[in-house]
């Protein structure tokens, strides 16, 4: 058995082989950049080793970066996880010239499968159909026209080299090809340094399947099963189960088989997966490609077959025999994985960051995470947070105990696809089984928004959070009276009323909040009153309103107040209305308040507090993906407040400068 690991990655991934490390009591060794100085997988390992810089290029991407780490550290092994290093032959060769272990396939393997044009030529040898398409070394534009109009429109572009969504085009017609060629390749150099293109029959209503493989040292090779990945966004998966519903005998054996034989070709040696895509209505499934490496999805599979996939890697990886054979290996039951991104579903997947101010997991089900309170989500890396897996005697089970622990998740902070996800897994076509890659787009045919009943109620909680801050910041002496806009009843000592503004996203809305008779509070708005009692307890409340009582999550230390209400989530920003009219109203056209106009990093302060400022000066230079964006003063006057530093992430609608304006 291997004694010491160092794990190549960052994240859920890494976390999550360490567990699986240290119930086999081997020393694990983190690295990271410059960025994940805190993150949770550095805390979980036993010792941790910087690589570089933030940008993936200068750390998690550098191979050599890896070694040296590894030579630090005494490191026996190296798992790279997924993405980053995990499917390029560099990493696998280095470790054989410097006599440590890679766990995962041989060069050669990862070589073979890695290019989509030379593993569909494999495929071929191996009696593995393919999606009918070109893979020709000619890549000139009359070439690969050609080969479009033989195959016949819609066709899909694909960077042979490529993966998750990039270098790929769907093309419907000859005058959109060479437009969409030049995209393509540009896609394919720079993110893969291969601008080689391979064309394949747009299949327009496919499932998207895949057989879990796994080979040793010794020449076994068996399967795990099956998968279908069909939901996904931007060619990225987003829903994952096993076994595959409504999945014919017949067209399962096929998978099975043809899985096994394409691993049996190339001498596959550790786990990898065999991708394949069907036609909805066919029984032929196609072979799409192999990824020579542990997949996102991996945990359903464990959850029906009841092995530790990452033991078995670690040991194929040691030169031990599969810990199982064909005939010993069954499954039972079904389970179902919904990754959990920084994401805004309701903005086509817009990529969101921040700092997690509240988390929470449910205790119903497996979750592999790679955050907690006080995690930094960047830009710089995929924007997976966690996965959630639930497992059940049956597919609906597995459903429910899904919807249900979703709405128990809290993660307060940044935007993410935990209320977008409920609603796929209570979806009808996914519910029934039915749903193929276009499922998102069927489901939601004017694009996903949260649906949000209890919006009202959570601005009035929001109110009542903030004011209950602004009491435990003061002395009890002087708990409201040093608060403009506050009225105190002077025989009682308690507050009469409390006008606030609370602002979320681009939405303001003006809230007057009072003591109710005989108890509780009411909140009102331009609709009326909100009746309610609250109770805090930490981080925790339960709220009674309108007969129904509800409980939720907030971020005590939040500037914000970043709350989950009955697994909705929201983050609403409170201020006095007195002071946001000193600003000039914080949230209309014309006003003091620069915000964010999306998720980024401060590049640079260009204010100090007491300072004058010009109306349309520039205050502020916002980082995002690699872009810069000067935000300026819509007013003239004198800055107040300044709520942000240079190298803070902010996220997307977070007042940063606060201006009075000038008086004439």
């Amino acid at each position: 058995m291997i004694g010491s690991l160092l794990v190549a990655n960052r994240g859920e991934i890494a976390v999550r082989i360490m567990r699986t490390c240290r119930r086999l009591g081997i020393r694990t060794i983190a690295v990271f950049s410059d960025a994940d100085r805190d993150a949770l997988h550095v805390a979980c390992a036993d010792e941790a080793v910087r690589i570089g810089p933030a940008a993936a290029r200068d750390s998690y991407l550098r191979a050599e970066a890896i070694m040296e780490a590894a030579a630090r550290s005494g490191a026996e092994a190296i798992h790279p996880g997924y993405g980053f290093l995990s499917e390029k032959p560099d990493l696998p060769l280095l470790c054989r010239e410097a006599g440590r272990i890679f766990v995962g396939p041989s060069a050669e393997c990862i070589r073979a499968m890695g290019p989509k044009i030379g593993s569909k030529l494999i495929a071929e040898q191996a009696g593995v159909p393919s999606v009918p398409g070109y893979a020709g070394d000619d890549q000139s534009n009359a070439a690969l026209a050609e080969a479009a109009a033989r195959i016949g429109y819609p066709v899909m572009i694909k960077a042979s080299a490529g993966g998750g969504g990039k270098g790929m085009r769907r093309v419907f017609s000859a005058a959109e090809l060479a437009p969409a060629l030049d995209l393509a390749r540009a896609e394919a150099q720079a993110g893969f340094g291969d601008p080689a293109l391979l064309i394949e029959k747009l299949v327009l209503r496919p499932r998207h399947l895949e057989v879990q493989v796994a080979g040793d040292k010794h020449g076994n090779v068996v399967h795990l099963f099956e998968r279908d990945c069909s939901v996904q966004r931007n060619n990225q998966k987003v829903l994952e189960e096993a076994p595959a519903p409504n999945l014919a005998p017949a067209i399962r054996a096929k998978l099975l088989e043809r899985g096994v034989a394409l691993a049996r070709t190339i001498g596959y040696d550790n786990l990898g997966t065999v991708e394949f895509i069907l036609e909805e209505g066919f029984d032929e499934p196609w072979f799409l490609e192999m990824n020579t490496r542990l997949q996102v999805e991996h945990p359903v599979t464990e959850a029906i077959t009841g092995y530790d996939l990452v033991e078995w890697q670690i040991r194929i990886a040691a030169g031990e025999r599969l810990p199982a054979l064909q005939h010993e290996i069954r499954e039972s039951g079904h389970a179902i994985e919904a990754r959990i991104t920084a994401e805004r579903a309701d903005q086509g997947f817009r990529p969101d960051a921040g700092r997690i101010e509240g988390y929470r997991e449910p205790a119903a089900i497996r979750i592999d995470s790679g955050v907690r309170a006080g995690s930094e989500v960047t830009l710089f890396y995929d924007s997976l947070l966690a996965k959630a897996i639930a497992a059940g005697a049956d597919r609906a089970e597995a459903c429910a105990r899904l919807a249900g622990s979703l709405r128990d998740f809290a993660i307060l902070g940044p935007a993410t696809t935990l209320p977008f996800l409920v609603d796929a897994v209570e979806h009808p076509l996914f519910a029934e089984g039915r749903a193929t890659t276009r499922f998102i787009e069927e489901a939601f045919p004017d694009g996903w928004a949260a649906k949000r009943p209890n919006q009202r109620l959570a601005r009035a909680v929001a109110a009542l959070l903030w004011l209950r801050r602004q009491r435990e910041a003061r002395p009890a002496a002087d708990a409201w009276t040093g608060l403009s806009g506050f009225r105190v009843l002077a025989p009682a000592g308690g507050l009469a009323t409390a006008r606030l503004v609370a602002r979320e996203k681009a939405e303001t809305t003006a809230l007057e909040v009072r003591q109710a008779p005989g108890g509780g509070w009411l909140v009102r708005d331009a609709e009326g009153d909100v009746a309610l009692t609250l109770s805090v307890s930490g981080e925790s409340f339960e709220v009674a309103s309108a007969d129904r009582v509800l409980r939720g999550t907030h971020a005590a230390g939040a500037e914000r107040v970043p709350l989950v209400l009955a697994g909705e989530g929201f983050d609403i920003a409170i201020e006095s209305e007195v002071r946001i009219a000193a600003g000039g109203s914080g949230a209309a056209s014309g006003s003091g308040a620069v915000l964010a106009a999306m998720p980024g990093v401060v590049a640079e302060v260009r204010v100090a507090v007491g300072e004058q400022v010009e109306a349309g000066q520039v205050v502020i230079v916002l980082e995002s993906m690699k872009l810069f964006t000067s935000l300026s003063a819509e007013i003239a006057g004198t800055v107040a407040d300044i709520a942000c530093r240079t190298g803070e992430t902010v996220p997307a609608g977070k007042r940063l400068v606060l201006i009075e304006a000038a008086t004439s």
